[in-house]
């Protein structure tokens, strides 16, 4: 099956080494979005000896140290890699250049928006752990930057006859479920989280968007220059709020799923129980 071409990784990686330079002016967002990942990381009662980080920014490799964890960096920009302890590497995130059976943790926190395939990174990612390995990601979902996109829709059509794509596609929470289910995770696990952003312009907004590497990098960007105008009524119609600010949350899901073990409990099936409701439950009788 042929992989859609959505994102340019030229244009991913060049906004993503920038970003390397920028991203201390969102660090409290980062720092955030890194807290939630590591605080499901922390209430698993084992011990890991291999990691792997994806797309971690030098955040999640750090924190994993300091957790005695030995870790490996991965990003698709050399800028972001040197932001981690050593060892990291530098490759597209669609093809993880690991062995089977390499790590007993992979971590990617998020990361793996900006994957073509994201079916067959997953798939990858399985493959990398050791049997009753643990998988743990966040990523950005729908709704989020959806005001944003509607913003410029609305005024790419007043000034023009049709709109250009601006905006990243996102996955939806059931989306990232069915991505874990059909990689051969078990016990997979996708619960939602947000970060509640607001913000007083446009210009804030886009201003973070570039320091956290998250600009357009779609494959059927329009390259030409945006109509004049059109920043201006998008602000307009975002800027409208009385308050002085607009919501613009970070809504992201948090996957967890573990490599297959025999280890491992497993669902019940349909007729193994033998205990008969009745025996349990004894009617209440009426209160007179």
């Amino acid at each position: 099956m042929t992989v859609p071409d959505i994102f340019d990784f030229k244009a991913v990686r060049r906004h993503r080494n920038r970003a390397a330079r920028l991203q201390h002016t969102v660090t409290p967002i980062l720092d955030a979005a890194a807290g939630i990942l590591l605080d499901r990381l922390d209430d698993v009662a084992r011990q890991f000896t291999s990691a792997l980080d994806i797309g971690g920014r030098g955040l999640i490799a750090t924190a994993l140290a300091e957790r005695n964890i030995p870790v490996v960096s991965l990003d698709s920009a050399p800028d972001q890699a040197r932001q981690a302890p050593p060892p990291a590497l530098c490759a597209d995130m669609d093809t993880l250049p690991f062995a089977p059976h390499s790590f007993d943790l992979v971590i990617a926190n998020l990361a793996l928006h900006w994957v073509n395939d994201l079916p067959g990174i997953f798939s990858q990612i399985r493959h990398a752990l050791r049997p009753d390995g643990l998988f743990l990601a966040s990523m950005p979902i729908l709704p989020t930057l959806r005001p944003l996109r509607n913003a410029l829709d609305n005024a790419e059509l007043a000034l023009c006859d049709g709109v250009s794509p601006r905006v990243s596609p996102l996955p939806t929470q059931q989306s990232c479920v069915t991505l874990l289910q059909r990689a051969g995770f078990a016990l997979p696990v996708v619960d939602h989280e947000s970060l509640d952003l607001r913000y007083r312009s446009l210009r804030a907004l886009m201003a973070d968007l570039r320091a956290a590497g998250e600009n357009n990098a779609l494959t059927l960007r329009t390259r030409t220059t945006a109509p004049r105008m059109l920043f201006a009524a998008a602000a307009a119609e975002l800027e409208s709020n009385a308050e002085g600010h607009f919501a613009m949350p970070l809504h992201m899901a948090i996957l967890s799923g573990w490599a297959p073990d025999p280890s491992q409990p497993k669902a019940a099936t349909p007729g193994q129980f033998d205990t008969n409701l009745n025996d349990v439950f004894t009617p209440t009788s009426p209160k007179g």
